[in-house]
């Protein structure tokens, strides 16, 4: 048997407050009383704004059986719930229900007002970066060009990870890379010495969001793209349109490694149709690896990876052998 309801109301941060559920308004408008032990709640002036009464100082929040007592004869209480989740309020509740002392309790509830949107926790981690950078004295002193180098090992762990098939691994480099962005993100907003060239982190995502829009126009336009290649195809004539580059060279960069270098300029003579002779002597070793990216890259192996692995393979044997020659094994 039950006599009235409380309802436990929560709420998160990374949504804008006022932006409640249907049914959490229905609740809210629809209870004899609303109580809010956090008088600083975010929710409360929009709640005001809306001819919803809160009480913050009211002794039932943090009294169970006075709160039980509230609800007799069939009367709706709704609590919004602080921060916190309300611990002291809902272990006694608990407490109470498990004594067997209470003839007739109210029907619980715990009803989410407003839910994370995929992608919120990306708030907290702009907020941590923030007070991180106000606070910490080496983050605070940073610039983009004393990260890069941690940019270049966050990437070639992250691939590493991916290599390897290693799921837990791959989460945590997955959040070393996005720290990356996050942190010179937060350098170019607060460069002192470029101030009208400042951008934050919403503006890096904007153009992103903007970019994969463009040249997705079999997507987001009335473009088709039945395959993988006319895909491709799509992209690189959008990009070539954005970045009115004179050379299909244009834009790779040259810093990358040998292999994914040769790959990346082999491809893009490929796609633009053009018969470009190697350079140099056939028997010399740079021609030959040039030649053998080129081979692989149209196979469609990424040379750089098939080397990685190759590479991994002979470092086993190498500790195999190791293991074989050492002291005390016989062969």
């Amino acid at each position: 048997m039950t006599d009235g309801r409380i309802v436990l109301l929560t709420t998160t941060d990374r949504v804008a407050p006022g932006l409640l559920s249907f049914a959490a308004w229905d609740a809210l408008r629809g209870a004899d009383r609303v109580l809010c032990r956090d008088a600083a709640h975010p929710q409360l002036p929009y709640l005001a704004d809306a001819g919803v009464s809160v009480e913050t100082g009211a002794p039932e929040l943090t009294d169970a059986p006075a709160l039980v007592a509230a609800c007799a004869g069939g009367r709706t209480v709704v609590v919004v719930a602080a921060s916190d989740g309300e611990p002291l309020l809902t272990g006694g509740l608990a407490a109470l229900a498990g004594s067997g002392r209470a003839a007739a309790l109210p029907e619980l509830e715990l009803l989410p007002g407003s839910y994370d949107l995929p992608g919120a926790r990306l708030i907290d981690l702009v907020q941590v970066m923030d007070r991180i950078r106000a606070t910490c004295p080496w983050a605070s002193t940073r610039t983009s060009r004393d990260l890069a180098r941690y940019g270049l090992e966050e990437m070639y762990e992250l691939v590493e990870a991916i290599e390897a098939g290693d799921r837990t691994e791959l989460r945590e480099e997955l959040g070393d890379v996005l720290l990356q962005v996050v942190f010179h993100a937060a350098i170019a907003r607060d460069d002192p010495e470029a101030p009208d060239e400042a951008f934050d982190i919403d503006d890096v995502a904007a153009a992103i969001v903007a970019k994969l829009i463009r040249r997705h126009p079999h997507v987001f336009g009335g473009e088709r793209a039945e395959t993988a290649d006319d895909v491709k195809a799509l992209w690189l004539r959008e990009k070539a349109a954005e970045k009115r580059r004179e050379s299909v060279t244009d834009g790779v960069p040259l810093g990358q490694p040998g292999l994914a270098l040769a790959a990346k300029l082999a491809a893009r003579a490929r796609t633009a149709g053009l018969d470009a002779a190697l350079p140099g002597p056939a028997d010399g070793f740079g021609h030959r690896l040039l030649a053998l990216a080129a081979e692989a890259e149209a196979a469609g192996v990424d040379p750089e990876t098939a080397l990685r692995g190759a590479a991994r393979a002979y470092r086993d044997a190498i500790r195999a052998a190791e293991t074989r020659t050492a002291p005390g094994r016989t062969a």
